[in-house]
């Protein structure tokens, strides 16, 4: 029963995150963090599929956590897989809606943190960069969660240097949002 109520969540977060991206983020060029982000930059650059890119750019992660984080890849590669599938289903709703800029970053924030955060709380995840990050706790010491701030900071620098100076405003606020419901909605949660 654990196992279709975990797909169910995988599947259920993996459609919050493509809508929040989709309907939200790609309208105005806004970026989220780590794998995510990389994958929007492409898209707005070259207009390659964002899911097709997630999943290119997480092989080499997804390589490392076979030899080193063997639970991180049993645990990731669906929720990566379904989420970049859906992500590229769903991209023709990027039309749908048009709203503000600014409230677009944060509803798309809100929609990524719940199909995040619902992941998390069923000890899945999308993938991508928090392994690297917990990499490198591992080998230097430093707090995880910097290190995932470090790195989603340089992937939205990188988008602002290549973007526009608006993507470097409406992105912080839509990873600030992501970060803070993905906090709030695992608050609670007490892994086993």
């Amino acid at each position: 029963m654990y196992v279709l109520k975990k797909g169910m969540i995988i599947v259920v977060g993996s459609i919050f995150l493509s809508l929040g991206i989709n309907l939200f983020l790609i309208p105005h060029e806004i970026l989220d963090g780590g794998i995510i982000g990389i994958g929007l930059i492409l898209n707005y650059i070259w207009g390659l599929k964002v899911g097709l890119m997630i999943m290119f750019l997480s092989l080499p992660i997804f390589i490392i956590a076979w030899f080193n984080y063997r639970d991180y890849f049993y645990n990731s590669l669906h929720g990566m897989v379904i989420s970049a599938f859906f992500i590229d289903i769903l991209k023709p709703m990027d039309s749908l809606l048009r709203i503000d800029a600014v409230l677009s970053s944060i509803l798309g924030g809100i929609l990524v943190g719940l199909g995040i955060g619902l992941m998390l709380r069923f000890r899945t995840s999308t993938g991508g960069t928090d392994l690297i990050a917990q990499f490198l706790s591992d080998r230097i010491g430093i707090n995880v969660g910097i290190l995932i701030l470090i790195i989603d900071s340089i992937v939205v620098l990188c988008g602002w240097l290549l973007l526009s100076s608006d993507t470097l405003f409406l992105s912080t606020i839509t990873i600030l949002v992501v970060g803070l419901t993905t906090s709030l909605l695992n608050k609670n949660v007490v892994h086993t």
